[in-house]
């Protein structure tokens, strides 16, 4: 979830002789503004009880978009049972690891909650990834179960996973003999699953992250680390305005399989009694129709869908859009154009950014404005319970206020450790808890893909910064001796590979010739 911190290996010189209150010399540890909030000790504490267990005069949770189909809070928490019922029938149990290769739907929550209610293990993935990409999560972290779309149901059979397919939403798919399996699950004929002991430390789910460097890992994170996001970023977030978070109507186009949609829209939020409006897909054709269909009230985005919501708000009556209060942005860095354009579109909308990773369960830090002070470019102060080193990449030494560094976060909400990677998690937490958040450009992926192509000899990955995007991945591509590679044939070949939009992958092609030498020949512009 970073946005717009920025990094660098030299140091320079500190802009203030005056130390703050919350920096310690002697430690050099930067320490939250915000009092500590107590978490909950009881070490057999698991998410699903927590989470169940506030009080709110919430009335409809979860509503799909497109249809308006909906589910209750009343009727949530049973069907959460209900399906934990259904999937102990099936024979999961206690440490089975539950795929959920899913795009956004009502039922994505239930199906969580439910899995982890029998002790289970998730691991999601974004539903476009190809085969290969899924078949390696699955060895990678021992999937038995998965949940998944109709037409990937066969596939994930031949790999030895028992697959479930999920309908859009009981109303329209009910009739479809390929939901069989799900109308039996979530429709409570198995009376009630035993319950086992969980304890915190348990683990919850699996995420997979790039991390500081690298390619993909999994991030295990504990039902312990999503109590203390629900705390110290969602629940501590909402106490922070006057108005009632169970009047709240949040639109879900973030995805859930990430841990910014995931730590909202399928966890936090379902404390508070805010409604969740969730679209399926992002239709910007329909962003304007839904939110005001709905009166959506909040809207975590990340920079694309930001500058999409502000082009659209130019273009509407003057009372469109008029129930948004809140915009929030993270995931990647934000131009200040791009925030100048969005608080000139839509002056009467609050508009803040946060930071935060998949190993830190998206805690970290948050904005907040109020009509004294506000500054929309920040990523604002850090989480409760949270603290912060900046740290010199060279020597390793802690910085002190007006010094560049890598930032270093330690807290409640910070991972166990990377699944199977020893020798990752060693390098991306210290022995005293420090989480080195390090870059958030991970080129390794790319990387391996292109050195894939048969026409490349070598490729190498970094990032440009981008008026839309904040930043994108530039590659730098040495064609084999005597090919006609093109800028536009390789960015095709990447986003077959990974089933998403590479279209603003720029390419430097270099012509490789026998000895090695090269001559650039520079592409510009985007496909």
């Amino acid at each position: 979830m970073a946005t717009s911190l920025n990094f660098f290996p030299e140091t320079s010189e500190p802009k203030t002789t005056h130390l703050p209150d919350w920096y310690s010399p002697e430690t050099r540890i930067y320490s939250s503004t915000y009092s500590s909030i107590s978490l909950p000790t009881d070490p057999f504490l698991d998410v699903v009880s927590f989470i169940f267990s506030h009080q709110h005069d919430g009335v409809t949770a979860l509503i799909d978009s497109s249809s308006g189909y909906s589910i209750s809070y009343s009727k949530l928490l049973p069907l959460v049972q209900s399906m934990a019922s259904g999937l102990h029938h099936l024979g999961v149990s206690q440490g089975d690891v539950v795929l959920l290769l899913l795009p956004n739907s009502v039922h994505f929550p239930i199906i969580f909650f439910s899995v982890l209610y029998l002790g289970a293990i998730v691991t999601t993935m974004n539903p476009l990834s190809n085969m290969m990409e899924v078949k390696k999560q699955i060895v990678d972290c021992g999937v038995r179960f998965a949940f998944t779309l109709l037409e990937n149901v066969d596939k994930l059979q031949k790999l030895g996973v028992h697959a479930i397919g999920v309908p859009e939403n009981m109303d329209l798919d009910s009739e479809k003999t390929g939901f069989l399996s799900f109308r039996k699950l979530i429709g409570g004929q198995f009376g009630k699953a035993p319950r086992p002991v969980i304890r915190q430390q348990d683990t919850a789910a699996i995420m997979y992250s790039s991390g500081t460097t690298g390619v993909s890992k999994g991030v295990v994170l504990t039902h312990g680390n999503f109590i203390a996001m629900t705390e110290l970023f969602v629940r501590f977030e909402a106490s922070q305005y006057e108005y009632s978070s169970s009047k709240n109507v949040y639109l879900a186009v973030l995805p859930m399989f990430h841990i910014y949609g995931l730590s909202l829209f399928v966890v936090g939020l379902l404390s508070l009694g805010s409604s969740i409006v969730i679209m399926r897909r992002f239709d910007a054709s329909e962003l304007v129709k839904v939110i005001d269909d709905y009166g959506v009230t909040h809207f975590p985005v990340v920079p694309p869908i930001l500058t999409t919501l502000t082009m659209r708000a130019k273009h509407v009556c003057e009372n469109s859009l008029q129930s948004l209060k809140q915009v929030s942005c993270g995931a990647a860095p934000l131009s200040r154009k791009t925030i100048l354009d969005f608080v000139q579109a839509l002056p009467h909308v609050d508009f803040v950014q946060g930071y935060g990773m998949t190993e830190s369960t998206a805690v970290g830090t948050r904005g907040f404005n109020n009509e004294k002070h506000h500054n929309y470019s920040s990523i604002g102060l850090l989480a409760p319970n949270m603290q912060a080193k900046v740290v010199d990449w060279n020597s390793d030494s802690s910085l002190p206020p007006g010094f560049h560094g890598e930032l270093w976060l330690r807290g409640p909400a910070i991972m166990q450790r990377y699944i199977n990677n020893v020798e990752a998690t060693n390098m991306t937490i210290d022995k005293d808890g420090w989480l080195r958040t390090g870059d958030i450009i991970a080129p390794a992926d790319l990387e391996a893909v292109l050195i894939s192509h048969p026409e490349i000899l070598d490729a190498a990955v970094t990032s440009a910064a981008d008026e839309v995007c904040g930043e994108i991945p530039v590659a730098f591509v040495v064609r084999r001796h005597g090919c006609t590679l093109t800028k536009g044939a390789v960015i095709d070949f990447v986003a077959n590979q990974f089933h998403a939009v590479y279209e603003s992958l720029s390419i430097l092609l270099v012509c490789a010739y026998s000895s090695l030498t090269a001559a650039a020949v520079v592409v510009t512009g985007s496909e």
